[in-house]
């Protein structure tokens, strides 16, 4: 058993993130690893809490892992994109109680849609290895 208070991660900047072999800018975005389990590089389960700044983005990108967001404080702009042509497919206004799972693979990004408050979500990975 671990017991860790929030205050006791450090916040990183995110500065970008790559997706199909192009790294895009990431804005205005800080991760806190709350917890994690396995390779520090590519944890097989980990929680993590994000700020994203006011007018903050998070560009398009997918992982090998599973995800679930939990909307703790703002107003987000959550899209979904094709993974064949990477046309926007769907877009949602999210916000403090909602809760958004992402399956391995799937292309999304998320906006801040405030351009003077913060918005803070807890995301839950758990990763997805091919045998």
């Amino acid at each position: 058993m671990h017991i860790a208070n929030v205050s006791d991660s450090p916040k990183t900047k995110v500065l970008d993130y790559p997706y199909k072999g192009v790294k895009y800018p990431v804005k205005e975005v800080w991760i806190q690893w709350l917890s994690q389990a396995g390779p520090r590089k590519s944890p097989e389960y980990g929680l993590r809490l994000f700020t994203i700044g006011p007018g903050g983005e998070i560009p398009i990108h997918h992982h090998l892992y599973y995800q679930t967001m939990y909307i703790l404080t703002g107003r987000l702009l959550m899209v979904g994109y094709d993974a064949m042509t990477d046309a926007r497919i769907s877009e949602q206004e999210i916000g403090p109680g909602d809760v958004v799972f992402v399956p391995t693979m799937e292309p999304h990004s998320l906006n801040n849609l405030s351009d003077t408050e913060p918005c803070t979500l807890l995301c839950c990975i758990a990763n997805v290895y091919e045998e």
